[in-house]
């Protein structure tokens, strides 16, 4: 699978610097760099080979004529919800629809990003999920589309509770960081993590003990996973992929209520975007689905 990163939780709308010292022969001749480097890599938070949804999604035909068919996709952190009606409206129009969408969380984290940005910038995991699934869903294009999420996924009941806001699949970083023994330094764009992890020291990197680590990391990974498919027994299901909104409760206050009442725009029914038969609980999707509220960036990928 290909994805085009157009933002990330941690960071979103920034671009990114790669420190000359962690530009090693292999990583110069991938990106078309001098090596030995002389200067830091500035990647900017844009990209050359489009500027508008449409052309967004004209490059990932592009993409995927070019890997054989390849699955294409794209990651971002949401921002407006007219933003992400825009990306829908240019799959209606071209015809072409990405094979998944990952949705990162504003909770996203990496000891390189600025504070300001991974404190305050892009929206939640949660809301901007069910956003896109809601969108997906009134716009006719869900069944085409699978839907990935990341934003602080690290037990069972997260991997739960992910499934009932609409993901098809989970990513997890952290948390596998945290097994691979990740200890929160913040040195990651210095090339000095102590851990080894992040950095192209080989001195640093010998504390990475391989055998060790793979070990932990796996055994994570499936006692995870076997608790979420243990929740989802507990829930009377047959599969996590039968896991819905009403299936999941949280305490708001004086009252316990489903996801489907915290987020009602997960109940949409399929294509009610496209002929406005959705009904006055969903006004706001409506809204933004028709991009007539006067603050939609047409080109907020440029």
């Amino acid at each position: 699978m290909i994805e085009i990163k157009l933002s990330q939780g941690a960071k979103p709308a920034h671009g990114g610097m790669l420190p000359k010292s962690k530009i090693t022969e292999a990583i110069a001749e991938a990106r078309g760099l001098q090596y030995p480097a002389l200067e830091d890599c500035n990647s900017p938070p844009r990209h050359s080979a489009f500027d508008d949804p449409v052309g967004l999604m004209q490059f990932v035909q592009q993409l995927r004529e070019l890997s054989g068919g390849k699955p294409i996709g794209f990651k971002m952190c949401i921002g407006k919800a007219e933003e992400f009606s825009a990306l829908c409206h240019a799959m209606i129009q071209t015809g072409i629809t990405p094979d998944f969408i990952t949705i990162d969380g504003a909770e996203g984290g990496t000891g390189a990003a600025p504070p300001e940005f991974s404190n305050s910038v892009g929206m939640p995991m949660a809301e901007g999920l069910t956003l896109a699934n809601a969108m997906l869903i009134g716009g006719g294009l869900r069944d085409k589309v699978k839907l990935i999420a990341a934003g602080k996924v690290l037990t069972g009941f997260s991997i739960v509770r992910t499934r009932a806001l609409g993901a098809d699949v989970c990513n997890s970083a952290r948390a596998m960081m945290f097994a691979l023994g990740c200890i929160q330094a913040l040195k990651c764009n210095t090339n000095k993590c102590p851990t080894g992890i992040t950095t192209q020291d080989r001195e640093l990197m010998n504390g990475i003990v391989v055998p060790d680590k793979a070990e932990r990391v796996y055994q994570f990974h499936a006692k995870t996973v076997l608790t979420a498919c243990e929740i989802s027994g507990a829930l009377g299901l047959e599969s996590p992929a039968m896991i819905r909104g009403c299936d999941i409760m949280r305490r708001e206050g004086q009252h316990v209520r489903t996801f489907d009442e915290l987020y009602p725009h997960l109940t949409v029914p399929p294509g009610a975007l496209l002929d406005k038969s959705a009904g006055p609980e969903f006004v706001r999707l409506q809204t933004a689905w028709d991009l007539d509220d006067g603050i939609v960036q047409h080109s907020y990928v440029a």
